[in-house]
Order: C-alpha cells, then sequence, then structure tokens
C-alpha cells in the first residue's frame, strides 16, 4: 500500500464515500479511511445512514407500511386477503439484505475510482499526515496534500436515560428489534422519533412519543406540522408536547420514565425505550494536538462556506460541520471539496437543502417555512393545494394532505415549498431544482405537468399562489 496520497478521507459515510469518488474521478490517487464495525465485528463502508440510519430505516418503514395498507386499505381496493400477518424476522433478514447490498456496492464504486478502501481508525497529524491503525492494531503513517474530515456523527445519550440496552437503546439498536414491544417509548419527536415510532406503531406497539418543546416539528411550516401531528395521531402515536424527561430507569424488564410538562410531574411505564433526542458530531479520537482544525461550542468542525478548515489543505463536510445533519447534504459537500481540489468549480447552495420525514403522509420541505418569510418582513403570497383534489392521489387511496408554495409577492420568486403527501419525498426535487435556478410561482404555473400525477399537486399549488387554481376553489 501506498504511504503518500493526493487525498485521504477519514471517514466512509454518506460524506466520505462521495468525497473519495468524485476525488478519484478528478484523477487523485485517494484513500478513505473508515472504522464503522458492526455488531459481529466486521468493518463496513457507508457509515450510520447506510448501515443503521436512512437505508435500514426505511426498509422497515416500507414492510411495516404494506402490512399495515394490506391489513386497512385493501379491502376498499376490492381485494380479498384473508388474514393478514407479518414475519418480524423476514422484514429483518430482507432489511440486512438490502444494507448488505448497498454497502457491498461501495467497495466496487471504490475499485471502479481507483480509490484504496481502508478499514480501521484514521487520525489526523500535523502536517497534514494520518495516523492509520488496521483492524490488527497495526499502524502506520500516511500522508496527504489534502485530507478530508468525514467522521458523522453519533445519537446524543441522555445524562437521564442513559443508553442501557436492550431496554434504553439508540435509533440502531431501535432498529434490530427481535420481537414488537407491547409498549414502546420514544424521547424526541424528530424525524428519527417519528419514523421509528411509525415503524412499530404499525407493527402494534403501544407508542409514546415524549418532546421537550411545546411545539410540534418546530423545524417545518407549522401549518404542515399541525397537519402531520393530526394524522400520526390519527394513526395512534401518542405525542405528548413540553415533556421533559427527568430520569429513566430500568425496573425489571420495563423502564420507568419520569418527566414533567405543564400539569406537573407524570410516569410512564414501557417495555422499551428509544432515545432520539438528536445526534452529535462525532470526533473522538480524530485530531492530534497541533493540527490547526478548530471546534466551536457545540464540538463541530469549524469550517468556510466552501468546508475549508483553519489548517492547510485539511476540509471537513457532513455532519461534523455546521448545517443541517442529512445525507444528501454531507454528499454534496464532499463532491463539492472534491471537486475544488482538483480545480473544478464547486459550490453547495444551502438555501435549496430539501428535507424529508418517511411517515405516512411523507413530509417534505424547501426553502423558507411562512413563518421565517413573515417575521423577514417581506411581503408574500401562499398557494395551498389538497391532494383530495388530486385525482391520481384518490386513486392511490392516499389524499392526505397538501402542496404548498410560497412566493415573494414583488418578483414572484419562489420561497419555500412545503408537501405533506403521498411520494412528498420525490415531489420535493422539482421545487428543489426550480429553486435552484430562482424560479418564479409563475414559472411552476407554465411548466406542464402530465395527468393524472401527484406532481400536479405542486402545479396547482403555484396557481393557487395567484388565486388561479383549476382543480381547486381559490381562497
Amino acid at each position: 500500500m501506498a504511504d503518500s496520497f493526493d487525498v485521504i478521507v477519514i471517514g466512509g459515510g454518506p460524506a466520505g464515500y462521495p468525497a473519495a469518488i468524485r476525488a478519484g474521478q478528478n484523477k487523485l490517487s485517494v484513500a478513505c479511511i473508515d472504522e464503522w464495525r458492526n455488531r459481529d465485528g466486521s468493518y463496513a463502508f457507508g457509515g450510520t445512514c447506510l448501515n443503521a440510519g436512512c437505508i435500514p430505516s426505511k426498509a422497515l418503514l416500507e414492510s411495516s407500511e404494506l402490512y399495515a395498507r394490506a391489513r386497512e386499505e385493501f379491502a376498499v381496493h376490492g381485494i380479498r386477503v384473508g388474514e393478514v400477518g407479518f414475519d418480524l424476522a423476514q422484514m429483518q433478514k430482507r432489511k440486512a439484505g438490502i444494507v448488505k447490498t448497498s454497502t457491498q456496492g461501495i467497495n466496487a464504486l471504490f475499485k471502479a475510482s481507483g480509490v484504496t478502501g481502508l478499514q480501521g481508525h484514521g487520525k489526523l497529524l500535523p502536517g497534514r499526515r494520518v495516523e492509520f491503525t488496521g483492524a490488527d492494531g497495526s499502524k502506520r503513517e500516511l500522508t496527504a496534500k489534502h485530507v478530508i474530515l468525514a467522521s458523522g456523527s453519533v445519537p446524543v445519550e441522555l445524562k437521564a436515560a442513559p443508553f442501557k440496552a436492550p431496554h434504553i437503546i439508540d435509533s440502531w439498536g431501535a432498529l434490530d428489534l427481535e420481537t414488537v414491544p407491547k409498549r414502546l417509548g420514544v424521547i424526541g419527536a424528530g424525524v428519527i422519533g417519528l419514523e421509528l415510532g411509525s415503524v412499530w406503531r404499525r407493527l402494534g406497539s403501544e407508542v409514546t412519543v415524549l418532546e421537550a418543546l411545546p411545539d410540534f416539528l418546530t423545524i417545518a411550516d407549522q401549518q404542515l406540522a399541525k397537519e402531520a401531528a393530526r394524522h400520526l395521531k390519527k394513526q395512534g402515536l401518542d405525542i405528548r408536547l413540553g415533556a421533559k424527561v427527568s430520569a429513566a430507569r430500568v425496573s425489571g424488564d420495563a423502564v420507568e420514565v419520569s418527566y414533567e410538562d405543564a400539569k406537573g410531574t407524570h410516569k410512564l411505564t414501557v417495555d422499551q425505550l428509544i432515545v432520539a433526542a438528536g445526534r452529535r458530531p462525532f470526533t473522538g479520537e480524530l485530531l492530534a494536538a497541533g493540527t490547526g482544525v478548530e471546534l466551536d461550542e457545540r464540538g463541530f468542525i469549524k469550517v468556510d462556506e466552501h468546508c475549508r478548515t483553519a489548517a492547510q489543505g485539511v476540509w471537513a463536510v457532513g455532519d461534523c460541520v455546521r448545517g443541517p445533519m442529512l445525507a444528501h447534504k454531507g454528499k454534496e459537500e464532499g463532491v463539492m471539496v472534491a471537486d475544488l481540489i482538483a480545480g473544478r468549480y464547486g459550490e453547495v447552495n444551502y438555501k435549496t437543502v430539501p428535507s424529508v420525514i418517511y411517515t405516512v403522509p411523507e413530509i417534505a420541505w424547501v426553502g423558507l417555512t411562512e413563518e421565517q418569510v413573515k417575521s423577514s418582513g417581506r411581503p408574500y403570497k401562499v398557494g395551498v393545494f389538497p391532494f383530495l383534489a388530486s385525482g391520481r392521489a384518490r386513486a392511490m387511496e392516499q389524499a392526505q394532505g397538501f402542496a404548498k408554495v410560497i412566493a415573494a409577492q414583488d418578483d414572484d420568486e419562489i420561497l419555500g415549498v412545503h408537501i405533506i403527501g403521498p411520494m412528498a419525498g420525490e415531489l420535493i426535487a422539482e421545487a428543489v431544482l426550480a429553486m435552484e435556478y430562482s424560479a418564479s410561482s409563475e414559472d411552476l404555473q407554465r411548466t406542464i405537468h402530465a395527468h393524472p400525477t401527484l406532481s400536479e399537486a405542486v402545479h396547482e399549488a403555484a396557481l393557487a399562489a395567484d388565486k388561479r387554481a383549476i382543480d381547486s376553489i381559490n381562497r
């Protein structure tokens, strides 16, 4: 193995491995170091996203949704299936297969791009040197013209509810349950908490979600959040807002949770408790003294708008730097940095990073919320189109939710798009593209959308911003 490279990437997750691949595509010599280890001790590229986050959670979300639809919806379509059951072991086996295929695919991509994949621990030393500790414990020193730090993030552990498997678990543990808990508690009503809560509620758990904030989904447009809360509660998620957990302890085969809200102190007993109270940057044993790389007060690596650190030739991308902890944000940062290193153009437009929550209905948005636009003082207009008025959504028996377009009153620029409904995560891409090119709501209005499609909802919402919607009443 070579000891010197043009680029060394520390971290093989959704920010690191794309950075390595793009650097390889740019004809640079590249090594990518990753220390992710599965529960069986095996190494795997892909980071949390592919191994214990985005991909396995979507696999279980899909399986559990199909089960719920077969049980509750098929009869409406005239489909008789008899008694419907599920095999959790098979669901988990399918999930594991998807994860394995995805992570092994990275090895093939590395080979095709000329990337040297190194499985073990990487530590940045002064002077763009990297100490690599292999799986066997052996150490060697590597050097590079550029080092990209992509160390990712880990779940936040609460002092009031320290992890104690198998009863008090993080999101990874929640994806590997072998039985469906009768009573399941979830701390945190964010993306992770709502998705995991949805999986196990569909499979029969009594799910209680404790959210410390007084409002639901504060990161989202509040019209969207209220619609989401209504549907999730209807599905059986017991969402308790303003509920601050003060203690959680294992008692026998149960977990006793104490929390406080505006009405006082309460007790909740569950069989298992998922702590989904956010994630923090992972920089443990990443930086030796004297590297020149700086951390902020929250532990994030300080970078500029192009992900340069304070150390010459050292960059940082993904969850370990500022901005939303989203796989696609990290991927674009990794690609940008690899292109900048090669002397190419690279940029990330942080104003057009979409967010998606894979509940039913799906929730997705990009740009500013109505609350943010209102507080800015800029005059604006809003168009909303309900999926109930979409022929395609009704045919799919998924007519919940709406599409919402917010545009400036003066120049008609699209400021934000918010969707709750079927395939919202796919539909938001059109809005991202429109905003990337500073499109107006009129641009969307004049774009022909195939009929009948779900995408017509975005078209009609844009029309509704000027009270010109065709398939719904303009208000």
